[in-house]
C-alpha cells in the first residue's frame, strides 16, 4: 500500500512540469511517495507535456480536468485519488520546493501520534511587502477565529487521510488552505510547521497575486470566507 501521496494542481504551468517530475523522481520513489499532478483546465501546453512524458515517471500520475475547477477544486480532485495513508498538496510554481514534502513526511516518522498531526510550511526569505501582507492577514484570522493562525497559504500542507475524509463542503478556491488549517486547529490536531524557502517564480505568473487590485480582491474573499468559518456556516 502506498504510504504517502502529494497532489500538485497545475494551471498553465508548462514551464515547471518537467522540472517537478525530474526533481521528485528519485527521492519520491525512495520514500514511497505518490505524486498526483492535476491539469486543472490549463490553456497552455500543460496537458500535452504531461501526456507525453508521464510514462517516464513511475512515481507520478496525472488527472486531466477539461474545465478549471479553481485552486481548491483541482486539489480536491487530486485528493480523491490519493492512495497514501498520509496525504496533502503543494504548489506547481516551484516557489515551494516539492522536496519539502519529503521533509514533511519524515516529520511524521518522528511523531508517535501522527494520526493527529497537521504539517504545514512556514515561508522564509520573502519580500517585505509579502511578509507585511501575511502578518496582517494572520493577525486578522487569529483574532476573528480565536486560534493562532499564520502564513495560511504556505506549502506543503500534509495530514492523515482520515482528516480529509471528515471534511464537509470544503471550498473550491484559495480558501481551501484556510479551511484545512482552521479545521485542524478546531479538531485539536498537533500543528507542526517546517521552514521552507520561498524563491522567485522561475516560470509563468501568479494566479492571484498579479497586482494591487488582485491582492485586494483576494483579501476581501478571504475575509468573507473567514466570517463564514466564524459562524460555522461551512463546516
Amino acid at each position: 500500500m502506498m504510504k504517502y501521496s502529494i497532489v500538485i494542481p497545475c494551471f498553465n504551468e508548462e514551464g515547471t512540469i518537467k522540472l517537478i517530475l525530474e526533481r521528485t523522481k528519485n527521492l519520491f520513489i525512495d520514500n514511497n511517495i505518490e505524486l498526483i499532478l492535476v491539469n486543472n483546465g490549463s490553456t497552455d501546453n500543460s496537458k500535452k507535456i504531461l501526456s507525453e512524458i508521464i510514462i517516464n515517471y513511475p512515481h507520478a500520475k496525472f488527472i486531466d480536468l477539461e474545465k478549471n475547477l479553481g485552486y481548491g477544486g483541482g486539489i480536491l480532485k487530486g485528493l480523491r485519488h490519493c492512495k497514501g495513508e498520509i496525504i496533502g498538496w503543494t504548489h506547481a510554481d516551484l516557489q515551494t520546493d516539492p522536496l519539502d514534502c519529503v521533509t514533511a513526511f519524515k516529520e511524521y516518522e518522528k511523531i508517535s501520534k501522527r494520526q493527529n498531526t497537521f504539517i504545514k510550511g512556514n515561508r522564509k526569505n520573502r519580500p517585505f511587502n509579502d511578509q507585511f501582507f501575511t502578518f496582517g492577514m494572520s493577525l486578522f484570522e487569529t483574532f476573528l477565529l480565536g486560534k493562532l493562525i499564520y502564513d495560511v497559504n504556505a506549502q506543503p500542507t500534509i495530514f492523515p487521510k482520515k482528516f480529509y475524509n471528515s471534511w464537509i463542503n470544503p471550498p473550491r478556491d484559495f480558501s481551501l488552505d484556510l479551511y484545512s488549517y482552521y479545521l485542524a486547529k478546531k479538531n485539536n490536531y498537533k500543528i507542526k510547521r517546517i521552514r521552507v524557502n520561498f524563491p522567485k517564480r522561475i516560470s509563468g505568473q501568479s494566479k492571484w497575486n498579479i497586482n494591487f487590485i488582485s491582492r485586494i480582491r483576494f483579501i476581501l474573499r478571504t475575509i468573507k470566507y473567514s466570517f463564514k468559518l466564524k459562524l460555522n456556516k461551512v463546516i
